[in-house]
């Protein structure tokens, strides 16, 4: 009985008529921990950190509306939708008093629901997720100032999806290509979602300085781990929380964006030792 504690389950919750997919393992009576995807990929990119720390955590996953295996509506996909969307998936299951993992698009998810539901939000865990404007690279300030949709469209170019992933590696051939190749399946089966949150990554922006008044108000236990080589969230990013959460664990890591690749069991390490504490 205990062992199927550790299974990993692949479910769907209706969420006012959506189906939004989400992997959920580990004792409910464990700690709880929220993983929180960012672009251009969905929880299939925490599969292994699941694995690895199922044993510890009661962990839930989702995938973002219109990325993964959720629903993708005929309708613009904002940060504001999809952070709707993860606030009521999250009512519907149950889910409360959680660490929260945000990265990359993540966290401007994370950081609505968290300002909206401080209550919530036991710990969290910033893996290059950017809540501040020293943390965008001039690559990522074309980001924001993006408002042309083909443009957007040329983001989602497989050469695009793969650089993500190798930029800032410091050993790019111990990243497996299926990474990028199973995020590319998905940009080329559904691109108009990732096209309008291309568009709509302006208002994350604007809304930094409301999280940065959440963390200074609310100083949630926070631990950070970067990846240093990232080409769109640049070290500062990093460096800049602890000027609102001044007892913020920092941890800056050898490797690039997609950070648990290369250090996957150096990060768990970190939320094990972290985790419990909050």
């Amino acid at each position: 009985m205990t062992a199927m504690k550790h299974v990993t389950r692949h479910r769907f919750a209706d969420v006012d008529g959506l189906q939004v997919f989400y992997r959920e393992a580990g004792d409910p009576n464990a700690p709880k921990l929220l993983l929180l995807h960012g672009f251009p990929s969905a929880s299939h990119q925490y599969a292994r950190l699941i694995e690895e720390l199922k044993g510890d955590f009661h962990i839930v996953a989702p995938d973002n509306p219109g990325s993964g295996h959720s629903d993708a509506p005929e309708r613009p996909h904002t940060f504001d939708f999809l952070a709707d969307v993860i606030e009521k998936f999250l009512d519907t299951i149950g889910f409360r008093g959680f660490s929260m993992y945000v990265f990359d698009f993540g966290a401007p998810v994370g950081f609505r629901i968290a300002t909206r539901h401080p209550e919530w939000i036991k710990g969290l865990i910033v893996q290059n997720g950017n809540a501040y404007e020293d943390g965008l690279s001039d690559l990522a300030k074309g980001f924001v100032a993006n408002r042309d949709p083909q443009a957007a469209r040329d983001l989602l170019a497989l050469e695009y999806t793969k650089f993500g992933y190798l930029e800032g590696a410091r050993e790019p051939e111990t990243i497996s290509p299926d990474t990028w190749t199973l995020d590319q399946h998905y940009l080329d089966l559904r691109p108009q979602p990732q096209i309008d949150l291309f568009l709509d990554y302006h208002t994350n922006v604007a809304k930094y300085p409301e999280w940065q008044a959440y963390l200074r108000e609310h100083q949630p236990p926070t631990l950070i781990a970067w990846g240093r080589g990232d080409p769109f969230f640049i070290e500062p990013g990093a460096k800049a929380y602890l000027r609102d959460v001044p007892d913020a664990r920092l941890h800056l890591l050898d490797t690039g964006h997609f950070a648990l690749e290369e250090d996957l069991a150096e990060i768990a390490a970190l939320i094990r030792g972290f985790t419990p504490t909050v």
